[in-house]
């Protein structure tokens, strides 16, 4: 069992800053590829920021600039710092993981979600 709980979601004025994180635990072998997932209200969940296992990264064209996305391998967690937020950056963010669990199975992993809120 692998389990994905993000945190540091919540309420951001237009211009603010938010750091979302994501930490995994569970049967963990090693933890391949992570990323950052969104979906705002009536639209379809879109990637907003992928890193690999060596650290290689890509954002959405809508990001860049502004988010980083970055993990910390030693306590298997990705994280989202977000600059310079704006209304359409509101949205459920997803945290995302390819895992291979200590029975060296391939999971796709998904956490629960986090809101964020981007209002004046």
């Amino acid at each position: 069992q692998v389990q994905l709980v993000e945190s540091g979601g919540g309420l951001v004025q237009p211009g603010g800053s938010l750091r979302l994180s994501c930490a995994a635990s569970g049967s963990i072998f090693s933890i391949n590829a992570m990323g950052w997932y969104r979906q705002a209200p009536g639209k379809q969940r879109e990637l907003v920021a992928h890193i690999t296992g060596s650290g290689s990264t890509k954002y959405a064209d809508s990001v860049k600039g502004r988010f980083t996305i970055a993990r910390d391998n030693a306590k298997n967690t990705v994280y989202l710092q977000m600059n310079s937020l704006k209304p359409e950056d509101m949205a459920v963010y997803y945290c995302n993981a390819d895992v291979v669990a200590t029975t060296l199975r391939s999971l796709e992993v998904w956490g629960q979600g986090t809101l964020v809120f981007v209002s004046s």
